[in-house]
């Protein structure tokens, strides 16, 4: 196994751990907010760690940071006596390198397009709102599918920045109820929303809501009341939590068969990216692969 961890106690051989003991969860955050360099104004919640598949004699631990409605949540490392800290990623020559993100990547009633099992799959994690998804949007929606019809499948996953953004969570509640009524109508509007993003506004987005629904042809009382009753909310709630689980704090960020793509990536990139994915798949046709930024402050950076 290799493992590429920054150690933050004892850079000292580690064997197995006895079983695991309670720890402190003061002197925990105290610590890391000295080694992170998170300032006083960040709320740090430390959860209860749990037993870790991926590195043997340690346990994993999420730490939840808060700060003016931004939410990014950091994990770690801790040894079972609850004295060794590693932040990093375990990397296990007979396993995927991407396995814990696949593991927490769940694409089941995600709108998709392109081909069901095909060898490259992107999940997307996005933001209405955000200038950055806008501009990969039209790389996915354009170059992509022209690109790799039948290569590739991509999932969206809504991911509002409710902090920095005033009307993205209402407009993924509106295309969860779009893709309820029409999955197919769902790219649509996708295409539709971030080509109008710069006119679009809280003020006016149920307005052009109710107008582009009228012009496709939708049940416009079905898509009324299910944007009035906020019906699809707890599908977008739930794909945030799963951004969380796997690390997202910017948009757009990609998983491409598991590895993360943070920010916004330009099409030579991504294709170069795509025909690697390609190539690594073609010579290991058995391995197991399964199918705007939140910015927490610190002193320096």
């Amino acid at each position: 196994m290799k493992i590429l961890a920054t150690l933050f106690v004892s850079s000292a051989m580690i064997f197995a751990q006895p079983a695991a003991k309670p720890i402190d969860k003061k002197a925990i955050e105290a610590y890391l907010r000295h080694v992170e360099l998170w300032v006083p104004d960040v709320e740090v919640k430390v959860d209860d760690p749990v037993p870790s598949k991926y590195l043997p004699g340690f346990n994993e631990m999420t730490i939840h940071l808060s700060y003016k409605g931004q939410t990014l949540d950091a994990f770690y490392y801790i040894s079972s006596d609850g004295t060794k800290i590693l932040k990093g990623d375990v990397y296990d020559l007979h396993q995927n390198p991407y396995q814990r993100n696949l593991d927490r990547l769940k694409t089941e009633g995600q709108p998709s397009f392109g081909l069901a099992g095909g060898p490259v799959t992107i999940i997307m994690f996005s933001d209405f709102q955000c200038p950055v998804c806008k501009e990969e949007a039209q790389v996915i929606r354009t170059n992509l599918k022209a690109a790799f019809p039948d290569k590739v499948r991509v999932f969206f996953m809504d991911y509002p920045l409710d902090a920095l953004h005033n009307w993205a969570r209402s407009a993924a509640i509106a295309g969860r109820c779009v893709y309820r009524q029409n999955p197919a109508a769902f790219w649509d509007y996708f295409d539709w929303v971030y080509e109008n993003q710069a006119n679009i506004g809280a003020d006016n987005l149920n307005n052009k809501l109710e107008a582009w629904t009228k012009s496709k042809g939708l049940d416009q009382i079905q898509f009324g009341r299910c944007v009035a009753s906020k019906d699809t909310e707890a599908e977008v709630d739930r794909t945030v939590a799963e951004g969380h689980s796997v690390g997202v704090a910017a948009t757009p960020t990609m998983f491409v068969n598991g590895r993360k793509i943070e920010g916004g990536i330009p099409w030579p990139n991504l294709e170069q990216l795509i025909k690697a994915e390609l190539d690594h798949k073609a010579k290991n046709p058995d391995a197991d692969d399964k199918c705007c930024e939140v910015t927490i402050p610190r002193v320096v950076k």
